[in-house]
């Protein structure tokens, strides 16, 4: 049980055929030719409805609110209830595969896992997926059953909970039309401004309803007064820590414990940026990303409450008194990478991170590397850069592409995590002052130089855990070799460096890195 499977085989008698109609989350597709020059036919599944009416090909939202509260084993099942759905899979969103199984044990787990928004169940397999859903089919064969998970006490998904007060109100206007025709047409004017006015009132509450405020966010986020946040910070007196993005404070909503992350100035038309980017985090759900709560946008304050993370940053853990174990270290960098892998690939809108560095990896009560302030780069004002190029990103991490005026893509995450994965190696900052202070030395130009002298013992300063894990250690050193090459194009993408540190494929002898650069430090 657990890890990653494959999904049921198509044999051909697929609605869909082989034929794979991208979508941005939560749909399905039916029956297409391919040759006619169509499009393929997609609808909602049960439980879930279109995000935008008006665009029938467009995103689709579940009719409940996603979870990933903390779930009691023993009473999973009395807090969420399935919707089984009858020949409809999503083959790209799974992240466990167990087997064999049987339908109960599948449903069993899914209850119990947080992440689990959909259970897979066919040939005694189940496939676990999680938000977001995406190229979802009807697919006739094998038969498999999806078990849609939603929380008891939520209206019961698919069912239209407001039909009959819709029909008491058709009833009402049919009246009303009927009683026109009866009476004066003095009486019908007087009638005719009442119901015009009427539906008026109706249609503002309805809107006011849907969109509390023009600067309202689309999310089932939490929103929060700025008073209520002065509340909860003990008016910001606990200072957890500060960045590029903002100051982060420690507070206390109700029982939880909760950073408040105050940002700084906005770039100029950041209205508009600050609801995109606030509505793109909410949409994302990774273990190795640090989960947004709620948010404030009052007059010209804009806060973030994230989930509290106790045991810091990555910096305070790697470069503290005490080195932490190479297992941990190692445990740590793939969990970065799959973090990174999920905001580039498989969320419905690409994030680019911008500023990946030890100071943004925060670590929960366990230990598990969570990412920070992904998707806010766009709201950073470029004065407010770490650099003095305005430049967005952090000296030592920045891609070369920066300073070349080239189109910015997710590449230049790559070479941050390049960076970062040296530093977890070696527990050595990415600009070191040694050399009795006669200049800095840059950590990517000594890992290629210890590489390529056959020296990694040197390089984790005889750290005898790593050495005695020394094809591991290599490769690793080998895989961040390769992201930080200076050709963006010879960077691998996160999802085969996730592949490449877990020892999925082989790490293939990567080229110096920068063939022009030249080392601050003899070795």
């Amino acid at each position: 049980m657990g890890g990653e499977g494959s999904q049921p085989k198509n044999d051909g008698k697929s609605t869909t055929d082989s034929y794979s109609h991208v979508r941005k989350s939560n749909d399905t597709c039916q029956d297409s030719k391919l040759f006619d020059g169509n499009w393929p036919s997609c609808e909602c599944p049960q439980g879930f409805t279109l995000l935008d009416p008006n665009d029938p090909n467009g995103d689709c939202k579940p009719d409940f609110t996603p979870t990933c509260d903390e779930v009691d084993s023993n009473n999973a099942g009395d807090m969420f209830d399935f919707i089984e759905l009858n020949g409809i899979n999503w083959p790209q969103s799974d992240y466990v595969h167990m087997k064999p199984t049987n339908e109960e044990s599948c449903k069993s787990s899914c209850s119990k896992d947080c992440f689990c928004a959909v259970a897979i169940y066919a040939n005694a397999q189940c496939w676990k997926k999680r938000f977001p859903l995406s190229n979802g089919r009807k697919e006739t064969s094998p038969p498999a059953k999806a078990f849609v998970k939603f929380q008891k006490g939520d209206p019961r998904p698919g069912t239209p909970s407001q039909l009959p007060a819709k029909n008491k109100d058709q009833k009402s206007l049919i009246l009303v039309v009927s009683t026109l025709f009866g009476t004066s047409a003095f009486v019908n004017i007087i009638l005719i401004g009442v119901i015009c006015v009427g539906f008026f009132v109706i249609y503002k509450k309805k809107a006011r309803h849907i969109y509390p405020s023009s600067k309202s966010i689309e999310t089932n986020l939490s929103h929060f007064t700025y008073q209520d946040l002065v509340e909860a910070t003990d008016e910001f007196k606990d200072e957890l820590g500060k960045g590029a993005f903002g100051v982060v404070y420690k507070g206390v909503i109700g029982k939880q414990i909760v950073a408040v992350k105050k940002l700084n100035r906005l770039v100029q038309d950041g209205e508009k940026e600050f609801q995109t980017e606030v509505d793109a985090i909410a949409r994302t759900h990774h273990k190795n990303l640090v989960q947004l709560l709620g948010y404030c946008d009052e007059g010209e304050q804009r806060l973030l409450i994230y989930e509290y993370m106790s045991n810091g940053t990555l910096a305070m853990f790697l470069f503290g008194e005490t080195r932490p174990t190479w297992k941990h270290r190692s445990y740590i960098a793939v969990g970065v990478a799959k973090g990174l892998a999920y905001l580039h690939e498989e969320c419905s809108t690409q994030i680019i991170h911008c500023d990946i560095k030890p100071q943004n990896i925060l670590l929960d009560d366990y230990y598990n590397a969570k990412i920070s302030d992904f998707g806010l780069a766009k709201l950073l004002m470029m004065d407010q850069s770490h650099t003095n190029t305005g430049i967005r990103g952090t000296k030592g991490y920045v891609a070369p592409e920066w300073f070349r005026n080239m189109p910015v893509t997710v590449k230049v995450d790559v070479y941050s995590f390049g960076v970062l994965l040296l530093e977890i190696i070696s527990c050595r900052k990415s600009l070191v002052f040694e050399c009795d202070n006669e200049g800095v030395a840059v950590l990517t130009d000594l890992a290629w130089d210890y590489y390529h002298g056959g020296r990694l013992d040197a390089f984790v300063e005889n750290d005898s855990e790593a050495i005695d894990d020394y094809k591991r250690l290599t490769w690793f050193v080998m895989v961040g070799l390769w992201c930080i090459q200076e050709n963006s194009a010879l960077r691998p993408t996160m999802r085969k460096v996730v592949q490449m540190l877990e020892g999925g494929i082989e790490v293939a002898e990567p080229p110096c890195p920068c063939p022009f650069s030249i080392t601050t430090c003899k070795l």
